[in-house]
């Protein structure tokens, strides 16, 4: 035999024993029937435990989308129960009419006996300035004062003097008249008489008797005239004189404010904060001591959008939530509404007439008062964050649907 039929053989003998390795294998693969029952099955050992592990995932899933449907459900309820007449927002804050105590004199301060969150009550002493020149002014102003009143008790005496003057000449007229009547009938009886029984002299002494009781007639009457004119010139001089008077006791009671500017008090109860100056500084009018807060009136400013304000109307209730307090739920109602949005009042307002425009929702601020209890206890300071919930629903729940919207 030949090397090559030798190898040949050899292959093919090779071949024979691979087939018949390889038969059991795919018989088993295509007959499990026919494997022997000896060997393990390790495919049906496997797929043993799968089937329950699937059946709990199932479950959990089924769960969850149970409980997703039943929550969203529950909360669609609640929105078209409750949620839709609800309108809020968290730019909110706690505001107060905050009053700056300033100086109205100048002058050192001699004492300022309160400190920062002291609380005070309407009249208490907040400053006190050295008060030395201002005494000394208002006392020049009442001498001043109390000598013009002494020159018009002496220009009212002229005046009474004045009238018996008028009075006198009066009484003079009537004398010069009765002289003048009796000279003028000796002077007639004169001229009637013969010029052989009376002597030219008389006659003479009797005409200038006449002529000078008419001249006297003529000045007393001129006297009493110049009477009147003096009484009239005193009494001008006597309404000046108590005009200037006036003008003095003006000067006393601005003395006398002056005076009392230099004690500085408490306008109405509140709580001192921002205290600025300290015993023995200089002062000036205007110059800040000290602010007062009143947080017995203390107010919610809540800036609400444009879109949110449709179903919004004083009186309506308000639901506030401080973040300082969470836990504490306040209900306080709609107030008032600004008359324009925060933007006009700002320092620079915009100007949508010019350049480029870009609508930009718009916000309006809503003042929301607190209650008289809850602002008495001193809890809500000026400043602090709330976020407040309006309830827009009408008298009854048989309102009409309306919409709202929530921030």
């Amino acid at each position: 035999m030949s090397l090559r039929e030798d190898t040949a053989s050899r292959d093919e003998a090779s071949a024979e024993s691979m087939d018949e390795i390889a038969t059991p294998a795919s018989a088993e693969a295509k007959h499990p029937s026919a494997v022997s029952p000896s060997l393990p099955v390790t495919s049906s050992a496997a797929d043993a435990p799968t089937k329950p592990r699937r059946s709990r995932k199932k479950l959990v899933m089924l769960a969850i989308l149970a409980a997703a449907l039943g929550g969203g459900g529950y909360e669609g309820w609640q929105y078209w129960t409750l949620g839709r007449f609800f309108v809020s927002t968290d730019d909110a804050y706690v505001q107060a009419d905050i009053s700056v105590l300033a100086a109205k004199v100048s002058g050192y301060l001699d004492a300022a006996p309160i400190v920062n969150g002291q609380s005070v009550k309407k009249g208490d002493v907040i400053a006190r300035l050295d008060d030395g020149d201002y005494r000394l002014a208002l006392r020049a102003a009442k001498d001043k004062l109390a000598t013009q009143e002494s020159t018009i008790v002496r220009i009212g005496r002229q005046v009474e003097a004045a009238d018996a003057q008028i009075a006198q000449s009066v009484a003079q007229v009537e004398a010069s008249k009765a002289d003048a009547v009796r000279a003028a009938a000796d002077y007639l009886r004169s001229t009637q008489m013969q010029a052989d029984y009376v002597a030219k002299s008389k006659l003479d002494q009797t005409k200038a008797d006449r002529d000078r009781t008419e001249a006297a007639v003529k000045g007393a009457q001129a006297a009493v005239i110049a009477a009147k004119a003096n009484v009239d010139v005193l009494s001008a001089q006597k309404r000046e004189a108590e005009s200037l008077a006036g003008e003095l006791r003006t000067a006393v009671d601005r003395a006398q404010r002056d005076l009392d500017f230099t004690v500085i008090r408490a306008p109405f109860d509140g709580v001192v904060g921002n205290k600025a100056v300290e015993a023995g500084a200089y002062v000036q009018p205007g110059s800040r001591v000290a602010a007062l807060v009143p947080l017995q009136s203390v107010r919610i400013d809540a800036n609400f959008k444009e879109t949110q304000l449709a179903h919004m109307k004083p009186g309506q209730p308000v639901t506030i939530s401080v973040d300082a307090f969470p836990d504490r739920k306040i209900t306080g109602e709609v107030e008032s509404f600004s008359p324009a949005s925060g933007t006009l009042f700002s320092l620079l307002p915009t100007d949508n007439a010019t350049g480029n425009f870009t609508k930009i929702v718009q916000r309006l601020p809503v003042r929301i008062r607190v209650p008289a209890d809850v602002a008495r206890e001193g809890l809500l300071r000026p400043g602090l964050s709330v976020v407040v919930k309006v309830d827009t629903r009408g008298p009854d729940d048989t309102a009409p649907v309306r919409t709202a919207h929530a921030e």
